[in-house]
């Protein structure tokens, strides 16, 4: 164990180099004033690590590194301790043996390897054993049953996603408007990438030839790891092929009905099938725009995926480009903490946006504005409006930028740009 150990702290030594600065950072660095747990969620790969890496950067600015362990439990020497949550207490203590100094800052990484985790996270918490624990996880489920009810009211969770838009331009150095605006054909070059490809720190840093491999791989996992192995599917069969008829046919409004008998299965199957995607955060169910709850849940659904690259293992960007557009702003509306829903009664919306004061956002996706779908596009946005009265009505492109009957349609990289 000690070797493991001093291979997961390489900060024990010296600070870690190489990471992406992440937005969300600034956010986890305010949070070290209160005690509560800090919880990080998001899909598998998305840079739940990272932000612990660059956390621990920021912490050894004024503490000691020797002070601080990082496990993460998805090291396949922990296999071991899968269902002995009382091992943790091991760890820590080889921890503090092999540096000499007593743990100040706990970071457990992938938690939900460890069954019976939370009753351990809750006993330490309450010993104030640690100045602050923080712990990630791939898989809802981590904040569900036993964790929160044992620690309600002290945790802090935050969601990690792959890198936004505006965190790649910063990346590539484009940190001021005036740059995006001279930057045209690098900035449509990155949304060319986004939309293909996605925004996986990996994907982003790969060569063309071996993108399409490592997403594959991603997605192999996330339905294995975070799908299979934690919830009850007997039919995996059925359950792999519903959820490649979901990214086939992505923004497709769905009943679960029809999804059972695309797939030939069970109407209660497809909803649990549908569940346990979105608990691993692959697959994202938008509902129906209403001031009613129940009519929400009792409307069809739109399926969408939290990356565009996995999009790519289904079809191709030349026949999809406005499935693969609509999908990229649905992701970097999540990104944002937006409240997103659609609207399709008499009239299509592609997304209504609910703000915290209940006032709403029309906005309608085109890959490109032609004389043929112009107005509709237009028309759509202006129901809106009268059935339900909006703040905005907005059209996003590819890459146009005008101005059709009082509705402005702007170019993807100008309104997710988030630059000064």
């Amino acid at each position: 164990m000690e070797k493991i150990l001093i291979s997961h702290n390489r900060h024990w030594n010296q600070p870690y180099s190489g990471l992406y600065p992440r937005d969300l950072l600034r956010k986890l660095v305010q949070n070290l004033s209160v005690k509560h747990v800090q919880v990080l969620q998001g899909i598998r790969r998305s840079g739940k690590s990272t932000l612990f890496k660059l956390l621990i950067n920021k912490l050894i600015e004024s503490e000691d590194p020797l002070e601080i362990l990082y496990v993460n439990l998805e090291d396949p020497f922990f296999i071991k301790y899968n269902e002995a949550p009382e091992k943790i207490y091991e760890i820590v203590e080889t921890a503090r043996k092999l540096t000499g100094n007593k743990v100040k800052y706990l970071f457990l990484d992938e938690v939900q390897a460890i069954s019976g985790w939370e009753k351990y996270v809750k006993t330490v918490y309450d010993n104030e054993a640690f100045e602050k624990i923080f712990i990630t996880g791939s898989n809802s489920s981590l904040l569900n049953g036993e964790f929160a009810t044992l620690l309600t009211g002290r945790y802090l969770s935050s969601m990690v996603y792959p890198l936004s838009f505006s965190e790649i331009l910063k990346i590539k150095g484009i940190t001021a408007y005036l740059q995006l605006v001279r930057s045209r054909a690098e900035i449509l070059s990155i949304v060319d990438s986004m939309l293909k490809y996605g925004a996986f720190v990996e994907i982003m840093d790969s060569d063309e030839e071996h993108k399409r491999d490592i997403i594959a791989s991603y997605y192999d996992a996330i339905l294995l790891k975070d799908c299979v192995s934690n919830n009850p599917i007997r039919d995996i069969k059925s359950f792999q092929e519903l959820s490649y008829y979901l990214i086939s046919n992505i923004a497709a409004p769905f009943s679960y009905g029809s999804l059972a008998r695309a797939v030939g299965i069970h109407d209660k199957s497809a909803k649990e099938f549908i569940q346990y995607l979105q608990s691993a955060y692959l697959l994202f169910e938008l509902k129906l725009f209403s001031w009613s709850l129940k009519e929400q849940q009792n409307n069809k659904k739109k399926p969408y995926v939290i990356d565009n690259g996995f999009l790519n293992l289904s079809f191709q960007f030349s026949s999809k480009s406005g499935a693969l557009l609509e999908n990229l702003v649905f992701s970097e509306f999540c990104k944002s903490g937006k409240d997103l829903y659609f609207y399709d009664k008499k009239f299509e919306c592609d997304f209504i946006i609910k703000n915290a004061d209940h006032t709403l956002e029309a906005v309608q996706v085109c890959y490109e504005l032609t004389d043929r779908n112009a107005k509709r596009e237009v028309r759509a946005l202006k129901k809106m409006d009268a059935a339900h009265q909006t703040i905005s009505k907005t059209i996003i492109t590819y890459n146009q930028e005008t101005t059709i009957d009082g509705v402005k349609a702007i170019p993807f990289w100008k309104y997710f740009h988030h630059l000064s």
